[in-house]
């Protein structure tokens, strides 16, 4: 099939999930709800414990680990929305019509990206109103945002193939938590690495959340005065690592993911 046909297939099945959004708006509230929570509890409950430089210094640091975890935790929405639909028949009346079959998993990602953004412009105006400010430039900014949502998107092909190959979206879900949530907090989105054991530290230095979490800092200008230059090679060169990262993802999970659905919707 042709690529253009492809496309507009994954277009129409986008469309209809971002439409889902607007028509469940359930799923938007409680997806936006939980990172605002965690900007308040980390900014006014344990940000003075954390910070010893004051407290706008501590949420400048704090969101751009905030901004990581929550897009990585909303790249989870694929997993369980594709077991969902599996579950509801959904997909097998996908297959009754005449469309690329790569074109249910593509359009999935896709609206996830959308939902992604949707959540980053509610976060930074949750960050905006706590202190947050961005103190870099415009396109050194917008390509923090778009380096967070190339990494959540990768991480929804992996998602995608989980959801494929676990259709229930209970079990999606509490499977993603098991793994994600370590990743998200050994890692420098909460507090400064060298306050990590040497074990962890070194585990956080090659963790990608940590470089996506550093890039993003970087490009928002948000490292705090005084902070040690990182020496391990992914945190001093953040920005390509995320980026090998998510090609590394990719390149591995969308063949599996859709090989995984032409075998699922072949039973």
């Amino acid at each position: 099939m042709r690529v253009p046909s492809v496309l507009a297939d994954a277009g129409v099945v986008a469309k209809r999930n971002i439409i889902k959004i607007k028509r469940v708006p359930d799923l938007l509230v409680f997806t936006t709800l939980s990172p605002i929570m965690f900007v308040l509890l980390f900014s006014y409950v344990f940000g003075g414990a954390i910070d010893q430089q004051g407290g706008d210094a501590y949420r400048e640091f704090l969101m751009a680990g905030i901004f990581a975890q929550t897009v990585i935790f909303g790249a989870t929405i694929t997993g369980a929305g594709l077991a969902e639909d599996v579950k509801k028949g959904i997909i097998d009346r996908f297959r009754s019509l005449p469309m690329a079959p790569s074109a249910v998993l593509t359009g999935r990602t896709l609206s996830d990206v959308v939902n992604n953004l949707i959540v980053l412009i509610v976060m930074s105006l949750t960050g905006l109103v706590v202190g947050w400010r961005i103190h870099s430039s415009v396109p050194e900014a917008l390509a923090g945002y778009g380096l967070l949502l190339v990494f959540a998107y990768a991480i929804s092909w992996i998602m995608a193939w989980v959801g494929m190959l676990v259709p229930s979206p209970e079990v999606v879900n509490n499977a993603s938590f098991i793994v994600i949530f370590p990743l998200t907090f050994v890692a420098n989105t909460f507090v400064p690495l060298e306050t990590l054991p040497g074990p962890l530290q070194t585990f956080a230095e090659w963790n990608p959340v940590s470089a996506a979490t550093q890039a993003a800092r970087e490009l928002f200008g948000n490292i705090p005065p005084g902070t040690p230059a990182p020496t391990a090679w992914p945190l001093e060169n953040a920005g390509v690592y995320t980026l090998l990262w998510s090609a590394a993802f990719l390149l591995v999970f969308v063949p599996l993911a859709n090989a995984q659905y032409r075998v699922s919707t072949s039973r």
